[in-house]
Order: C-alpha cells, then structure tokens, then sequence
C-alpha cells in the first residue's frame, strides 16, 4: 500500500476543503485501466478505529485509523508531500474475497443489548462478539470477516446477482441487511451464524442500495426504475414508495437524527425527503436537465449522482457525481458551499467522529479530506436531541407555536 498525497486543492469561497491523503493499491499500474479495479465501498468502522475499502481485482483492506503517517492535519500533510509514500502500517490486513467486492460495511452489535443476552444466545452470538466486515461478491455470496483479525466467520449464500450494499440492525438483535442485483434485499441473523430470515421483494429491478434509520426501525432501499421505498424492521412490510426521482436510484443515507432522508439518482438530484410523512424537502441539482440528457461519454451521463452522505451534525451533505467534482451542500441554503475535484468518484462516507471523508474511485483509490465543521446552534442542538425519539407526526401534536413546529420538521431550510 502507497501513501500519497495531493496538492491541496479547494473550490468554493465559503468554506473550504483538505484533500489530506490518497490510498494507492500496491499493484501493477496496468491493471487501473482494467474492469474489475473499482473501489464501490468504503467504510470506517463505528468506533471510528478501522477503515476498509475495496480496491479492485477481489482485494479489500482493512487498515487502522486514524492513519499512523498520516494524522489529518496540515503539518504531516505538508510532511507526506515531500516523503511521496509510506510503508505500510501495522495491523493492516489484505483480504482477498475471490470475486471483485461490490459491496462493503463495517457493523458491531450493541454492547448494551448484548449484555442483556440469555445463556443460548450468548453461545450462539460467540462467533460474532465484535465487529463484522460485510464484503459483498459478484457471484452474489457475502463473505463475513472478523475485525481487526480479518478472519472469515461466515460465507452466506442465496442471492443469485451481485451484492451492492449492506445496513447493520443493531438493536435488540444484530441483523444484516443485503441489497443485490437480482431485485431483493435479504434479512440475515447474525445471532444465528447468518441465517436467513426473510427475503424482501419489493423491487422490479436492480437494488442498488440500502439504509437503516438511526432507531433501526425503519429501512430505506432504493433502485431502478426510479424506486425508493421505505420498509418497517419489525414486520418488513412496505410503508410507503416515495415518488419524486425520475431515474435509477442508486443512493440513500438517513439523517444520524433519523429525521431526513437523502437519495441520490441518475436523474441529477438529490432528494431530501421527511421518512416519517414521505414529504420531499428539497431537490438539489447537479446538472441542467438539458445537459444530463445530451452530454455522455463513454455511456455516462454527466449528471449522474453516485452516493450521497450526511455530516455528522446532520447540516449539510455530500455528493459524488460523474461531472468530476464532489460537492458540500448546505442544507439551510440548498446550494453548495464547497466544490472541489474528484475524478470518477463512485462512493463516499464520513468518518463516524466527523470532520474527516473518505471517497473511492473507478481506479482503486481512496481519497481523505477534512471538511470544515459546522458549530451547530443551540436550537439545531435541541432540535436533533429531539427528533432521535420522536417522529413528525409527534412533534406535530406538541403544544408549541407553529414556526417552532416547522423548525422541529425541517421545514424552514
């Protein structure tokens, strides 16, 4: 593994953004230009220690974070310049998965619900006490690895298409949720060794991804055809098909508030959608419709939007798009304040403490930057406390002023 670093480049005159670091796969240069390359995922873990990426041609790494030659700041930004790579750390693990990795997620069950285990579940839960590196094949197998020893616990079988995404349930139970080519999701036990549990058929074409409401009781899955639906975890019935996208649907992320919910399309937009009404917030475009339909190269479109991802304070969110450049939106103004370049960028994710995003490539590599932080408000303080335990149609019934009660919903952005 290489070490780079790029020149600092930041777009934009309201804020700004670090390009700290990229992550090169240590292979041969010929094989970038070659299908089967692409980093599709990356994922910190949720005690923001490890960070994984698929780098192409079946192999994911699994390295410690916060990177040891590379602390995010200026001073060794400035230092890795002039050193041009780094070897690498230790503790980082090479998996090879045996087919090129679509899909990828770091989960871990919940301390406080595994405490709380009977006798047979805890025999049961012993092969999985810690956190799970998700990795999902082409040939439509998931292959489960232990983290940090990268030893492989499960191969789960039953999906007949590639494997695109993954959402970890980890409530009162650790569950896995998969989203795949073949047109369903799949719900997996992990307290029972990754038994099936149901398979979820919503769909008519491709599921491109999947997401998991901050109070794990609802479950976004969107895909082709324009689809994004809204699914109950606790009966895995659907509650409602959200209309608005006017192509493939290839993203989704809740607000870590649970109060919004962002989706990403072929359509150039980004919507930003209220999960508990169905209510569409705001669209942000990429790209005039105009353009999106007339300018592709190479069968893409300009306009795509990739992947879709919340700041930790849940105020703005980012965007990968086919046109090169990866956005910051402000949610308060709907228009981005931070542009900068990124090219053939396909995923991205913040890291679970904040101030540091991660985004993968068609050639294998990893990109960091640091983000300006946002200081939320007092209100926007009370505000997220708030809607963690209660829905729309609960704050709506609270004796308060009306512009309070819009401000609670996000309805005054």
């Amino acid at each position: 593994m290489f070490l780079l670093m790029d020149e600092y480049i930041a777009c934009g005159s309201e804020a700004g953004s670090l390009l700290v670091a990229k992550l090169v796969p240590n292979r041969s240069r010929e094989l970038d230009c070659k299908s089967g390359c692409e980093t599709w995922g990356v994922a910190f873990s949720p005690d923001g220690l490890y960070f994984a990426w698929s780098q192409g041609h079946n192999i994911v790494k699994l390295i410690p974070w916060p990177l040891e030659s590379c602390k995010i700041s200026r001073k060794s930004a400035n230092r890795l310049k002039s050193d041009g790579k780094a070897k690498s750390q230790c503790g980082e693990k090479i998996i090879d998965c045996g087919q090129n990795v679509w899909g990828l997620a770091i989960g871990a069950p919940s301390s406080k619900n595994t405490c709380q285990l009977s006798a047979n579940q805890s025999k049961r839960m012993s092969r999985v006490s810690g956190m799970i590196l998700a990795t999902g094949l082409s040939n439509g197998e998931i292959k489960l690895w232990e983290v940090p020893t990268a030893h492989l616990l499960f191969n789960l079988k039953g999906h007949q298409a590639v494997v695109r995404c993954f959402a970890f349930i980890s409530n009162k139970n650790f569950m896995l949720v998969s989203a795949s080519r073949d047109t369903t999701l799949r719900v997996w036990d992990l307290q029972q060794d990754g038994k099936l549990l149901r398979i979820l058929d919503g769909h008519r074409q491709w599921v491109y991804c999947c997401a998991i409401s901050p109070d794990s009781s609802k479950l976004c899955s969107v895909g082709g055809g324009k689809t994004v639906l809204l699914w109950s975890t606790t009966s895995y019935t659907i509650l409602q098909k959200l209309e608005g996208h006017t192509g493939d649907v290839v993203s989704c992320e809740f607000s870590p508030d649970g109060a919004l919910l962002a989706t990403a399309s072929y359509d150039t937009h980004v919507i930003v959608w209220d999960p508990h009404t169905g209510e569409s917030l705001m669209k942000l475009r990429h790209c005039s419709p105009i353009a999106a339909a007339v300018d592709i190269h190479g069968g893409f479109s300009t306009g795509f939007v990739r992947a879709v991802s919340f700041s930790q304070e849940g105020l703005s969110l980012t965007s990968v798009a086919d046109d090169g450049l990866l956005r910051i939106w402000s949610l308060e103004l709907q228009r981005p304040v931070t542009v900068a370049p990124l090219v053939n960028g396909l995923c991205c994710t913040f890291s679970p403490h904040g101030g540091v995003l991660a985004t993968g490539t068609r050639d294998g590599h990893v990109k960091f930057w640091t983000m300006s932080r946002i200081l939320p408000t007092l209100q926007h303080i009370c505000r997220n406390a708030l809607r963690h335990v209660m829905s729309t149609q609960q704050v709506m019934l609270l004796q308060v002023p009306k512009k309070i009660k819009e401000f609670l919903v996000y309805k005054t952005f």
